[in-house]
């Protein structure tokens, strides 16, 4: 096909604000216990439905009328799936629904919020997570909702991923406590409860299996034979799978590698492993420098491996879920050319291939004008390696003369990461004629625990550095045009977006920030539950280290910014408040700084309407244009 030249910036693109507002988000693949039966969560504008893949059926829609959504920190943990049943989560309430027939019936009364419902293995209880006011731990209803719920374990200031031991009188979680974030320092606790009497179970003994400091562990797990209990931890500087007899009490290491089997918990119901429906074996994601695969461990000789599933044409997955009895595995997976899928595969057959059972979106844009991931590094100031994800301009019908404009996007967190996976906004500017840099700042996850823990202390610092070291590289690989570069970020990204401008007046041509953080002492006092210790360690504790909270904060630097910016905010985000926005938004008003505001109502920390994210990439296109392409 001929290619017409045509300006970078100014390319038409396949990809329009109306399509990424139509995209499904897909999660929390969950089978049932006939190991056929497959049921998750799609995010569909601002409302979570839940969807049911019967064997050899046609989808079905579960909850009609009834949004589902664990509102337990970030979220997450929305559902959970067993015998027949869904129990899921919505406006502060447990539900359960048959997967065949009937109406949702409520099995506990409306107050704080619930996440991360599992039902007991004879399907009598349900065991989860409960937050009201301030009070998080474990509680447990019954499968009925005749009973009033009742507490059963307290005293911790977080808790994480509850599960059953298959006899049904035993359960395991993770807790931690202030300043910890879950990536940070995790407990393992076990619990062997009184199921005999006449009411809801009672705890009789709680047994501390893991508690080091600064070591997190993630996703317990018990063996379908009881025999064991398996756990991500991380006491290498990895994520790495171990294996907990339960008769010997003997810990061991499964996996060994300079790689992750785990993810940060930024919400409930993260899953990256499962038990083989046999119990010998266990299929995990694998993730290192961004791209991810589908690895399997011998419980028995320790030996880990590709597991050999024909899934060539992702490099990212999330919610492995095994079915039991089948052994069926179910993904969401994606690639950069590829929009999330809800996939599964049977590791049995391996000639069998993968059935794609929903995708999130339509697939009309052709491969050939999405753009690739290239994992690039550069060197700090201080000789470490910094990590990114470069994407080149991408188009099967233009091209251009001279260096393309880039957008140099920061990730939140910011104990987060950018990773292979399809990312709508990365294409939406590469089929545009943008670059697009991904930068894994040194405090990122997924390159070991001390690339993260890099960034405790010196958050607005490293990753101000990385930032500009990120767009300094592109530039001096002949990549983008020096006098184009656009600063992009939400959250804590966000807050790196302004530092920087505040530190680097002039380098950026212009900035897009999304929720950004201007205020640490306001954050700090403001910000929800699970985030108001994290600035103890990314910062220091207050009132010690209040100098440092100022001189970070751009709010008291924000006379230096002086570069072209597009502030988007929230109006009921609960974790950055819209007065972070509001006050930034003041100076540069108050001093005529070129700049634009936009806040989306109903909206918290990022977007779910169709209508915001239609007018948010509408907007975007239009103030680059202006300040970027055509000032």
């Amino acid at each position: 096909m001929a290619t017409t030249k045509k300006p970078y910036g100014l390319w038409s693109s396949p990809i329009k604000p109306a399509s990424l507002a139509q995209s499904l988000r897909l999660s929390g693949a969950t089978w049932d216990d006939d190991g056929e039966t497959l049921v998750w969560l799609e995010g569909r504008s601002d409302r979570g439905v839940l969807v049911c893949a019967p064997a050899g059926q046609a989808l079905r829609d579960l909850t009609s009328t009834l949004s589902v959504r664990a509102r337990v920190g970030y979220g997450g943990g929305d559902f959970g799936v067993g015998g027949g049943q869904v129990v899921f989560s919505s406006s502060g309430r447990l539900y359960r629904q048959s997967l065949h027939s009937g109406d949702a019936k409520p099995l506990t009364p409306r107050f704080g919020d619930a996440a991360s419902p599992t039902l007991s293995p004879d399907g009598r209880w349900v065991l989860y997570v409960h937050t009201d006011e301030g009070t998080d731990g474990l509680a447990i209803v019954d499968a009925q909702g005749e009973m009033w719920p009742q507490k059963l374990v307290y005293g911790g200031d977080f808790y994480m991923q509850p599960r059953w031991h298959p006899d049904g009188t035993r359960i395991a979680w993770v807790s931690w406590n202030h300043p910890n974030m879950p990536w940070d320092s995790t407990t393992l606790h076990m619990a062997t409860l009184d199921t005999s009497g006449p009411g809801l179970p009672t705890v009789v003994e709680t047994t501390t299996l893991v508690d080091r400091p600064d070591v997190s562990i993630f996703q317990p797990e018990f063996s379908p034979d009881g025999r064991s209990l398996a756990y991500v931890s991380d006491e290498s500087g990895w994520g790495n799978l171990y294996l907990l007899d339960l008769e010997s009490g003997v810990h061991r290491a499964l996996t060994t590698d300079q790689a992750e089997a785990g993810r940060p918990a930024w919400a409930q119901g993260m899953r990256t492993y499962g038990f083989s429906a046999d119990g010998k074996r266990l299929f995990y994601v694998r993730s290192q420098q961004g791209f991810a695969e589908i690895w399997s461990a011998d419980l028995e000789t320790g030996r880990a491996e590709p597991a050999g599933l024909p899934l060539e044409d992702y490099t990212w997955f999330e919610f492995i879920a095994v079915a039991p009895k089948t052994g069926r595995v179910a993904l969401i997976a994606s690639s950069s050319a590829v929009s999330e899928r809800v996939i599964a595969c049977r590791p049995q057959a391996p000639g069998s291939g993968v059935q794609i059972i929903r995708r999130s979106t339509g697939e009309t844009v052709p491969p050939a004008e999405l753009a690739k991931p290239l994992p690039v590094q550069w060197t700090a100031p201080d000789g470490t390696t910094v990590h990114g994800l470069y994407y080149a301009p991408s188009s099967a019908r233009y091209e251009s003369d001279g260096l393309p404009p880039a957008v140099i996007d920061i990730h939140g967190g910011p104990t987060g990461q950018s990773t292979a996976r399809y990312n709508g906004r990365t294409q939406f500017f590469c089929t545009r004629g943008y670059a697009y840099l991904e930068v894994n700042y040194r405090g990122s996850t997924g390159y070991g625990k001390p690339y993260m823990a890099a960034l405790r202390g010196q958050w607005g610092v490293l990753d101000v550095e990385d930032a500009v070291g990120g767009a300094d590289y592109l530039v001096s690989a002949g990549l983008a045009d020096r006098d184009r570069l656009v600063i992009m970020g939400g959250s804590a990204g966000g807050y790196t977006v302004l530092k920087s401008l505040v530190d680097h007046p002039g380098f950026f041509k212009a900035a897009l920030c999304l929720y950004g953080v201007s205020n640490m002492f306001t954050l700090a006092a403001d910000t929800h539950k699970l985030e108001e210790r994290y600035l103890d360690s990314m910062l220091g504790p207050l009132p010690q280290a209040s100098a440092i909270y100022r001189e970070r904060s751009p709010i008291y630097a924000a006379d230096q910014i002086v570069d072209p910016i597009a502030v988007f905010q929230g109006e009921v985000d609960r974790v950055v408040p819209k007065a972070q926005s509001d006050d930034i938004v003041a100076s540069l008003r108050r001093r005529g700084v070129p700049h634009e505001y936009h806040v989306y109502p109903g909206e918290g920390h990022g977007w779910r309407k169709q209508e915001t994210i239609q007018q948010f990439y509408t907007t975007v296109e239009a103030f680059l244009r202006q300040y970027v392409i055509f000032w």
